[in-house]
């Protein structure tokens, strides 16, 4: 289903529908265009192809702006879909008010073949809430509707803090920027980090946030007369294969550790211990895609410390072993890799 080729019949893109609905955000409608639009091969072929439809032939779709959009496909092309995305909108109408479909919604969505990965942005999540792609499923959400999409959707595990939930072929995110942090995982997770960092590179966004990372962080920006954490985090990151202590992070920034830890958290959203581990995970990912140094060697660099610490990480990270990540993602000719022990 994620696979942007087929070996046996040739070259195809992984094709993703956006379902534009009326009110939708232009914002919000324009990420996966943005996101998906971006990547290539190394012959310059798009991995990715991107089509917009509407739930009624082609023609205008409302926006919450003061224009409107021209839609060229219909609801057929949901049938054609190896990833289909729901941005967000302002007008679910019944879908909002009851948590039901339209009739309308429901024919559209019906053109959906079984298997296809399904994504929702911020409160596109009530369309696939309402048509039962989320029961029993963990979701995510802005965080001011969370409560409001949880009692209407009672069968649904809503997570009101995260920014995005990978459930496998259901992913569902929380608003705006959550949405390209998103599509961003989605790149990394088909093409892994050295082709999403580019995307994220070229869109001159962060390459990437922790789908677990807070969305509301309750002081974005430090007041100006206090100190920041950007040091001890730059301290850490020219430092990733060493041990490093909590104190010493706290010691770059002459601070306690219990005055580092709290403000840490507030302008990152993770605790510092957590976000050494994700930076951690993604050096040993960018080593795996882009060397051939054994596992052995790759978990030193990135400062797991034995090949067994990294794997456990990479498989809560990840949900795979370092060796099943490395030959799905290797590129280059860089010779035979050295797994390791």
């Amino acid at each position: 289903m994620h696979s942007a080729s087929e070996p046996a019949t040739g070259f195809r893109p992984h094709r993703v529908v956006v379902l534009a609905l009326d009110g939708l955000l232009p914002f919000e409608l324009g990420i996966p265009h943005r996101i998906f639009g971006r990547p290539t091969d190394a012959e310059g072929r798009h991995l990715y192809e991107v089509v917009t439809c509407s739930v009624r032939p082609p023609g205008p779709v409302e926006t919450d702006a003061d224009f409107a959009i021209g839609v060229r496909h219909g609801p057929e092309a949901l049938a054609t879909a190896d990833t289909v995305v729901v941005p967000a909108s302002y007008e679910l109408g019944p879908v909002h008010e009851e948590g039901v479909l339209t009739p309308e919604l429901a024919a559209a969505l019906a053109h959906i073949r079984p298997g296809t990965r399904l994504t929702a942005i911020c409160t596109g999540g009530y369309v696939l809430a309402a048509a039962g792609y989320l029961d029993g499923r963990p979701a995510a959400t802005h965080w001011a509707d969370a409560d409001r999409f949880q009692r209407l959707f009672p069968r649904v595990r809503v997570d009101p803090d995260v920014l995005f939930i990978d459930d496998g072929d259901v992913l569902t995110s929380a608003g705006v920027a959550a949405g390209i942090d998103l599509c961003l995982h989605m790149v990394r997770r088909d093409h892994g980090t050295a082709v999403a960092n580019d995307v994220a590179r070229r869109t001159v966004v962060p390459p990437h946030r922790d789908g677990g990372q807070a969305q509301y962080i309750h002081r974005p920006l430090p007041e100006p007369q206090l100190a920041t954490t950007t040091a001890a985090r730059a301290w850490a990151l020219g430092r990733l294969h060493e041990p490093i202590q909590l104190r010493d992070m706290a010691e770059q920034e002459a601070m306690s550790v219990r005055t580092f830890t709290r403000r840490f958290r507030e302008e990152t959203g993770v605790s510092p211990g957590q976000w050494l581990t994700q930076q951690r995970v993604e050096r040993a990912r960018h080593l795996l895609e882009s060397t051939g140094l054994s596992v052995d060697r790759i978990a030193r660099d990135a400062g797991f410390g034995t090949a067994q610490s990294m794997r456990q990480h990479l498989q809560t990270a990840l949900g795979v072993t370092p060796t099943a990540y490395r030959r799905t993602f290797r590129t280059g000719d860089l010779g035979p890799a050295a797994v390791g022990s």
